[in-house]
């Protein structure tokens, strides 16, 4: 058996520097800076650049205001119902949020809304899976594990002022 030789590399952004990781050509997370400290790569890690071309021109398109669509291939590993979720969260367009409910009934289980919030919260590669759009029931805007602050600005950056969020009603939406 062999082993993926996992690649790293780190992306300089707007909210701190991402640990970018993969494998055969397949993104398989995006980490963010935690308490002003850069994310470390797994020690068999090998650092690679040029493997993260396109996903780091995506990411700087995204950040720049070009792209609200990511196209990138990525790999995510986890359970059926967290693939389920993170396949729902792909389908929030850019400047749109749902809530965890909302997530959960388009899975098909309408009481799991906690059980989506854990699945976010393991997300592998969030803003290009995007669990940042992810809204708690009254509007509010409950943990993210980029920090809160961070859910604010990529929030801001897609035009949703936290305002706005606070009052559901004005997004188009039913809770």
């Amino acid at each position: 058996m062999t082993m993926d030789i996992r690649h790293f590399c780190y992306h300089e952004s707007p909210i701190g520097p991402l640990l970018l990781s993969e494998a055969n050509g397949r993104l398989l997370s995006l980490t963010f800076t935690k308490e002003g400290k850069k994310a470390k790569p797994g020690t068999d890690w090998i650092r690679n650049d040029a493997s993260f071309d396109a996903v780091r021109s995506e990411l700087d398109g995204y950040f720049g205001g070009s792209l609200r669509r990511f196209t990138v291939r990525f790999d995510l590993q986890g359970s059926p119902f967290q693939l389920a979720v993170w396949k729902a969260l792909q389908t929030i367009p850019f400047g749109s949020v749902r809530s965890y409910g909302d997530i959960a009934r388009m899975v098909g289980k309408p009481l799991g809304a906690q059980a989506v919030g854990m699945a976010n919260h393991v997300n592998p590669i969030p803003i290009i899976v995007p669990c940042h759009r992810v809204i708690g029931a009254d509007g509010s805007l409950v943990g993210f594990g980029g920090g809160l602050e961070t859910k604010i600005w990529l929030l801001e950056h897609e035009g949703i002022s936290p305002s706005q969020v606070h009052s559901p009603d004005q997004l188009g939406f039913s809770f």
